[in-house]
């Protein structure tokens, strides 16, 4: 089964606890805190594997957690960390988060993705010693790993996308040009899934060419199978279109070349100006008047147009070297940038509740969507600072502390960073 799009939850591993312990050892009466720290949680990893060309494996599993890292114990022992959690995907497999669409990875390298941070481990009481906090008898809980929805849509990584109405012997092209071996019938829809071939042009030169499933008017509002295979449309560095000059379907190639290219337009409008070249099939089928009406009506479009009978190679040749000599004048093959995730997506996602404990006069805030934002807190840049203490005031947690009785100097402790309450 063909499946290029899945939505999924992700959930890194939580932080390991941190310990509160002290030390014991014969003929010493009071040793100090010992207790280690919590183990780091596992991350979510996205990697990806040349044996897949589907997200079929998304359609029955939705939700991935990574395991919580160890807790920390006495002796100064740390938890140890847990292992990342690896997610195969096909290569071109875009990554959106769900509510914004905003892109976290495009995997078309063999760069790993971590898509979710497993949170840090939590220190144990042997950090919390001080001058005056000698027996400090409190520990840091583990932060919570990363967490989020993820939409992945597979965009094939081809250069050269193969159009035309279903039956018009793109399937014929490219088992004669390419090693691919697509279905071959004289019906509608043979071809329902995206098939790829590479095309060989000796001395280590090649492109890839996609055999995208047969398009029908109304393809762009559901039409049809093409609609589901647009997208695949939108990496390729070029088009190629293949029409029935000969009508052999009943139906008139101008008008088939005409209604392609519409719903071209009205799926992606950027689609419209990629480079297109037009190839006319069946020329064995069609009268010298239909070729000639045909070749005349490209040509004043201003495109290339060549003619063909796949099935005996004749034209193929031409046809290929024409694109592949237009491929060397194009820019890659579209890669997509990762784009930030808004933070107002992230706090509304996440419940902005906060717990306030008071140990050994420690007023420790716990706030889990506080996570993100510290993470992206410069601590040593004035301006970053002063946004967190605005989070800070208008989520209510500095009235919760001075409920809770912080006074002026009081240290306050959030996760991985301390500091000195002011007033």
């Amino acid at each position: 089964m063909f499946i290029d799009k899945a939505t999924i939850h992700i959930k890194a591993g939580d932080g390991g606890n941190g310990a509160v312990a002290f030390h014991r050892e014969k003929y010493i009466a009071s040793g100090g805190p010992d207790g280690g720290d919590g183990g780091k949680g596992g991350d979510i990893i996205f990697i990806v594997d040349d044996s897949l060309s589907t997200l079929s494996d998304f359609k029955y599993k939705r939700k991935y957690k990574a395991p919580k890292g160890a807790d920390g114990s006495g002796a100064r022992r740390n938890g140890k960390k847990a292992e990342d959690l690896i997610i195969k995907v096909p290569r071109g497999t875009i990554i959106r988060e769900c509510e914004s669409g905003a892109v976290m990875s495009d995997m078309s390298t063999d760069e790993p993705f971590v898509a979710a941070k497993g949170g840090k481990g939590g220190w144990g009481n042997s950090h919390f010693a001080t001058a005056t906090r000698q027996t400090p008898r409190f520990a840091k809980a583990g932060m919570p790993g990363e967490e989020w929805d993820v939409t992945l849509e597979l965009k094939l990584l081809a250069d050269v996308g193969l159009l035309g109405f279903p039956n018009v012997g793109k399937s014929s092209f490219i088992s004669v040009v390419s090693e691919a071996k697509p279905i071959i019938a004289d019906y509608h829809f043979t071809t329902i899934t995206p098939v790829l071939g590479v095309v060989s042009l000796g001395e280590g030169s090649s492109f890839v060419i996609a055999d995208i499933p047969g398009l029908i008017e109304g393809a762009s509002e559901g039409i049809g199978l093409g609609h589901e295979f647009l997208r695949h449309v939108e990496r390729c560095r070029m088009l190629l279109h293949i029409v029935d000059v000969a009508g052999s379907e009943g139906r008139d190639p101008i008008e088939d070349f005409e209604k392609i290219n519409h719903e071209l337009e009205a799926f992606n409008p950027e689609l419209a100006k990629r480079p297109q070249i037009v190839a006319g099939n069946k020329i064995d089928l069609a009268t010298d008047e239909q070729r000639e009406s045909f070749k005349n009506y490209i040509e004043s479009k201003g495109l290339q147009y060549f003619e063909m009978c796949a099935p005996i190679l004749e034209g193929t040749k031409e046809v290929i070297n024409a694109v592949a000599a237009k491929l060397s004048t194009l820019p890659p093959v579209k890669y997509y940038e990762k784009e930030e995730i808004p933070l107002e997506v992230t706090l509304k996602r996440s419940n902005t509740g906060f717990k306030i404990t008071v140990e050994d006069g420690v007023y420790i805030v716990d706030a889990p969507w506080l996570i993100r934002i510290i993470s992206q807190t410069d601590m040593d840049d004035y301006e970053s600072l002063q946004y967190f203490q605005r989070v800070l005031i208008s989520s209510g947690i500095i009235d919760g502390l001075r409920q809770a009785g912080i006074q002026q100097g009081d240290t306050v402790s959030i996760y991985d960073i301390e500091f000195d309450f002011v007033n």
